[in-house]
């Protein structure tokens, strides 16, 4: 069986995968990576919080320019699960606003983003369409 590595640090690579963001005790504040104050208070405490794995589409761009080796065009988005902003990529939709809507339910998902020699599989997250219901 292979190795698997989260990309970042907040993800976490449980069953399900799920992100983990630091919330400030003073003021409720979420932030994702190693703080040492909240922006929003200035509070030096944080506790971490499991971030809800489904959100709805707040705001995206469709990027037609990346580095070299970077599979153009994408979708980068901001997520809003639960009151947690979360950037991510929008994967397993066709990359144009007619297969975008503002409010568009997602749930995180992850993949594999490359494989080392020795069989490492680094993972990274996104977020798909939820079907209808």
């Amino acid at each position: 069986m292979s190795r698997q590595l989260p990309l970042v640090d907040y993800l976490v690579l449980d069953d399900p995968p799920h992100l983990v963001a630091q919330e400030c005790t003073s003021c409720g504040a979420r932030f994702f990576g190693r703080r040492n104050a909240c922006a929003s208070c200035s509070g030096t405490e944080f506790t971490p919080v499991d971030v809800p794995r489904e959100g709805r589409l707040r705001t995206y761009t469709i990027v037609a320019f990346g580095a070299p080796g970077v599979d153009v065009p994408y979708v980068a988005g901001v997520v809003d699960c639960d009151g947690t902003s979360v950037r991510g990529n929008v994967v397993g939709v066709e990359p144009s606003p007619e297969h975008l809507t503002l409010g568009m339910p997602l749930r995180l998902t992850t993949f594999v983003t490359d494989r080392d020699d020795e069989g490492t599989e680094a993972i990274g997250f996104g977020f798909e369409p939820m079907e209808a219901e």
